[in-house]
């Protein structure tokens, strides 16, 4: 990868620095993207050990202009080659007890910005023929009635997104993949909430972004890093494919018919 540049977003700790630290060791350079410029700097000091040119750029993407400058860079800078979305938030409580502001914050972090770092790289990779795009999306896309509201509403966003930018873009030569990590001992968990889930449900976060690029390599559309048995997704997409030719007809099913 000594010819590419990836942009990573989210990428001062956790899954973000992860991902940083495993391309520069497939000899990438790296764009990172958060919003504590101290330790994207001390972890760009690390990288850069590797052999490869780090640039950190500090920045607020559920902020406007700070999207916006991203954006920018992204649409301009015919360097970068991929785009690593894994910039987002959780820690919502009961729908009823969260402040609004927090979830269109979450929102604004875990949607809006999703869609318009995608849309602003993704015209200089079609148009090229090649390139990478990592959307970093959750297992609560698929089991939504085992959380929060809006958290995995969120990413199911980015899964149906990722889904349909795959057929897109896919066709032209880019690489699409969502990757949805299950509980990962990350931040985005307090040592209190990892100790009252059972050991085995939870998955170290170099653990899950091998398993992430594992399936990049492997050209996987959808990645679920602690999923046993492949045929269960693929089996499930399947279900869902055969509803296809019965979800818009002339007429009403026959039970809702007067």
């Amino acid at each position: 990868m000594t010819n590419e540049t990836i942009l990573i977003t989210g990428a001062s700790d956790g899954i973000g620095a992860v991902y940083a630290g495993r391309f520069a060791k497939r000899g990438a350079n790296l764009i990172l993207v958060a919003r504590r410029a101290d330790k994207l700097e001390a972890l760009a000091v690390q990288l850069r050990q590797t052999g490869v040119r780090v640039e950190v750029i500090a920045a607020d993407l559920a902020k406007a202009d700070d999207l916006a400058r991203i954006e920018a860079r992204l649409r301009d800078d015919d360097a970068i080659t991929g785009l690593i979305n894994n910039a987002g938030i959780a820690g919502e409580q009961g729908f009823v007890e969260t402040d609004p502001d927090y979830l269109s914050g979450m929102i604004a972090l875990n949607i809006v910005a999703v869609t318009r770092l995608s849309r602003a790289i993704a015209p200089r990779l079609a148009a090229k023929g090649a390139g990478t795009l990592v959307n970093i999306t959750s297992v609560t896309a698929l089991m939504p009635d085992g959380f929060t509201a809006v958290y995995p509403a969120s990413k199911a966003y980015v899964l149906a997104f990722t889904e349909a930018l795959q057929v897109e873009l896919g066709s032209k030569g880019v690489q699409v993949q969502a990757v949805l990590p299950g509980i990962t001992r990350t931040a985005i968990w307090t040592d209190e909430q990892i100790a009252g889930i059972p050991a085995e449900m939870v998955m170290d976060v170099e653990v899950m972004v091998d398993a992430a690029l594992a399936g990049l390599d492997m050209g996987e559309p959808i990645t679920i890093p602690a999923l046993p048995d492949r045929g269960d997704l693929d089996a499930y997409l399947a279900a869902r494919g055969a509803l296809r030719p019965g979800l818009s007809r002339k007429d009403a099913a026959a039970r809702y018919r007067v």
